[in-house]
């Protein structure tokens, strides 16, 4: 390979020839070699809106020059729309500030403007009015209010098929279960109304928990203070930012809580493992309700999507359920993770920001694409078995309860017991007992008014 040499203040570094990135980020491309995972380029991405809105402000403070501030917003614009995603090679596991990824942005964007004619410094020019400690969780919160906007669609998306479903199924009763008994009667449609209800609230307070990530920490530079940064540079760079992304930024009225706690992702993806939880609750309750087709409740049925055995023929798996509940796993794993990191902010600065933002993303990339595949594959062809439900009413002792109020909780009880010892029906065993007529039972016992 070829190389160029690069040199920062600990002297030259070899930096391959072909690429656009400087000794900062060699150095830690060579000094952090841990695991595969790269920065998320929803990082990479809300460093450069920084570093774009930047260059817009500080020339508006009459900081930096007209032709530098066009060719870094012109060079800017180029990496957000994916030209140079290949130059951002550095790895989660780094400094815990991100300080060498928010290096990595300076040199491209600088090399690059280097090589439009224009000669740009990484820190001088770049870095301009900002510190490593203020910008990247500015990144963090850019980048997980751009990449939460999908996940928002979805929660849309699943509430418009829930609600067909619930309309559809509104009048098919089928017999409740609580603790894997059977309980008494409900239509299918409440049942779902109940899953519609989980997305709801998943929507409510996974907006109410984001709008913390609207308030941007940049202009606090190295501790909060806002040293080396202009006056009103903080403001300025919110509404900037907010302009060009489409998204109601603003400043965090404290800089000093913004470099060292970041209870406020913390709190979103609590939000996210609440959803990540009621996402494992239905796709459990589909899968078991699809189970069989024979010898399990076999009360719906999904998509048959692939072959689910290699030594079963003709066996089909509830395989969207299983992937949806791996993702649910998954998030509760990254919530641990998260909720760990953010209790380490340490004085002025909390040093676990990559891995905080890296599972963060993690999480709201999985739960969207498992919840489309899920909605997709099986939610979409999701039916009623309408003959097992009706099967599951006739034969359950559950409605046992509605003659109650009419013979007493002991007498029922007695019923419902000779009933399953004897194997007859509940009305065999009320007539049999002779505590009611049969008029009386079938006037009492009626499942459509128990719903």
């Amino acid at each position: 390979m070829t190389y160029r040499i690069e040199k920062d203040s600990l002297g030259e570094v070899k930096v391959p020839i072909n690429h656009k990135w400087g000794a900062q980020t060699e150095r830690s491309r060579q000094n952090f070699q841990i695991g595969k995972s790269t920065m998320p380029l929803s990082v990479v991405y809300g460093l450069v809106e920084i570093k774009r809105a930047a260059a817009v402000i500080n020339h508006a403070l009459g900081k930096l020059p007209s032709e530098k501030k066009e060719v870094i917003v012109t060079v800017c614009d180029e990496i957000l729309s994916g030209k140079w995603d290949d130059e951002f090679p550095l790895k989660i596991y780094q400094t815990g500030s991100g300080t060498q990824s928010n290096m990595n942005s300076n040199e491209v964007i600088a090399h690059l403007c280097q090589e439009k004619g224009v000669n740009i410094h990484p820190n001088d020019d770049v870095n301009m009015s900002q510190s490593s400690n203020d910008t990247f969780p500015t990144a963090m919160h850019i980048g997980a209010v751009v990449e939460l906007a999908p996940l928002f669609v979805e929660l849309d998306q699943w509430l418009d098929i829930l609600n067909e479903l619930e309309e559809t199924n509104k009048d098919i009763i089928k017999i409740g279960r609580t603790h894997l008994q059977d309980a008494t009667p409900l239509t299918f449609g409440q049942e779902i109304s109940g899953w519609k209800m989980m997305i709801i609230k998943a929507k409510e307070f996974l907006k109410t928990s984001s709008e913390s990530l609207h308030c941007l920490t940049i202009g606090g530079t190295a501790v909060g203070t806002g040293l080396n940064a202009p006056e009103g540079f903080d403001v300025a760079m919110a509404k900037e930012i907010a302009n060009h992304t489409g998204f109601p930024f603003k400043t965090e009225e404290n800089k000093f809580y913004g470099l060292t706690s970041h209870s406020g992702l913390s709190f979103t993806h609590g939000a996210m493992r609440a959803l990540a939880g009621d996402l494992m609750k239905i796709a459990n309750d589909v899968r078991w309700l699809a189970s069989g087709p024979r010898a399990g409740l076999g009360e719906i049925n999904i998509p048959e999507n692939e072959p689910g055995s290699s030594i079963m023929p003709g066996k089909v798996n509830p395989t969207q359920a299983e992937a949806l509940t791996m993702v649910a796993c998954q998030v509760m794993g990254n919530d641990t993770t998260i909720q760990v990191a953010s209790s380490q902010g340490n004085f002025e600065l909390n040093v676990y920001k990559p891995v905080i933002i890296a599972n963060f993303l993690e999480s709201v990339e999985l739960l969207t694409e498992a919840m489309l595949s899920f909605r997709i594959h099986c939610l979409n062809g999701l039916e009623a078995n309408v003959e097992s439900m009706t099967q599951g009413v006739e034969n359950s002792l559950m409605l046992v309860t509605a003659l109650s109020p009419h013979i007493g909780y002991e007498k029922c009880a007695e019923v419902a017991k000779l009933a399953h010892k004897e194997k007859l029906s509940l009305e065999e065993a009320v007539l049999k007992l002779n505590y009611a007529t049969l008029e009386e039972f079938r006037k009492w016992v009626k499942p459509e008014t128990m719903v």
